[in-house]
C-alpha cells in the first residue's frame, strides 16, 4: 500500500493524541495568536472534550481564533449543527475563546469567504473521515471538489444521498492553507475508507494537501489487531 498523503500515526487513544497535537502546535506557533479550524461528528466531540480537559495552563484560549471547516444548513442550536458541538464540547468548557466564527448558510459562502480572505494560514485544521471517504463536506463526486481557483467556501450536497442536509464547506484550496491538517479516524466503520485511501483510491480525504498532514488512526480503523499501544 502506498499510504495516504502525510504521516500516519496508529494510536490507542485518538482524542488524547489529538489533544496533545493541538497543545504542541499551539506552543510552537510563530505569532501571538493561534488559528484553529474545527470539524463535527462523534470523534470530533470526543477530541474536543479531551482537549478542554487537557489544556488548562497549556493553552491561553483568549489567543485562539476558531473557524469551522464545514457546517450543515440547520439552525445554530440544532443537534446536527457542528457549531453547537464545538460550543458544547470545547468553547463553553474552557470558558470562551478569543473569537469564534461559525458558518451561516443564511449568510452564504461568500460572507465566510470574505472572513477567511485575510487569514493567510491556519495553524491547525482538524478533519474527520466519513465511511464513504468524505472529509469536511467534500463528498465523493461532489461539485465542491472541483471548485474554481480562488474559491475558499462553497455550498455542497452529497450526490450519493448518504449524508443528509445541504452544507457549507471549505474547499481543498482553503484546506491547503493549513500549516498542519490533522485527520482523526476512529472505529471499525472507518476502516474501509482508510484502507481505500491507503491503497491509493481517489477519495476526497486523499486529496487534502497542507504544509503537513497527520493522520491519527486507532487500531480498529487501521485494521490492526493485538495489544494496544503503550
Amino acid at each position: 500500500m502506498s499510504g495516504p498523503p502525510g504521516i500516519v500515526d496508529v494510536v490507542s487513544d485518538v482524542p488524547a493524541a489529538f489533544s496533545e497535537t493541538v497543545i504542541t502546535s499551539y506552543a510552537a506557533r510563530s505569532g501571538p495568536r493561534f488559528t484553529l479550524v474545527l470539524s463535527g461528528g462523534p470523534t470530533a466531540r470526543r477530541c474536543y472534550e479531551r482537549l478542554a480537559q487537557s489544556s488548562p495552563g497549556r493553552i491561553d484560549w483568549s489567543l485562539v481564533d476558531i473557524y469551522m471547516g464545514d457546517e450543515r444548513c440547520v439552525a445554530p442550536d440544532d443537534p446536527d449543527a457542528n457549531q453547537r458541538l464545538v460550543r458544547e464540547s470545547l468553547i463553553e468548557p474552557v470558558g470562551g475563546v478569543g473569537s469564534f466564527h461559525p458558518m451561516s448558510c443564511d449568510e452564504g459562502p461568500e460572507a465566510y469567504e470574505h472572513l477567511l480572505t485575510p487569514v493567510a494560514a491556519f495553524d491547525l485544521v482538524h478533519l474527520g473521515l466519513g465511511p464513504d471517504g468524505h472529509t469536511a463536506s467534500l463528498f465523493p463526486g461532489s461539485a465542491a471538489l472541483e471548485a474554481l481557483p480562488g474559491r475558499l467556501v462553497l455550498r455542497s450536497v452529497d450526490p450519493n444521498d448518504r449524508n443528509p442536509h445541504e452544507r457549507m464547506t471549505l474547499t481543498l484550496e482553503a484546506l491547503a492553507r493549513a500549516l498542519l491538517a490533522v485527520f482523526t479516524v476512529s472505529g471499525p466503520s472507518k476502516h474501509e475508507a482508510f484502507a481505500a485511501i491507503s491503497a491509493g483510491a481517489d477519495l476526497p480525504g486523499a486529496r487534502v494537501r497542507a504544509r503537513q498532514v497527520l493522520w491519527l488512526v486507532d487500531r480498529e480503523a487501521a485494521g490492526q489487531s493485538g495489544p494496544d499501544d503503550g
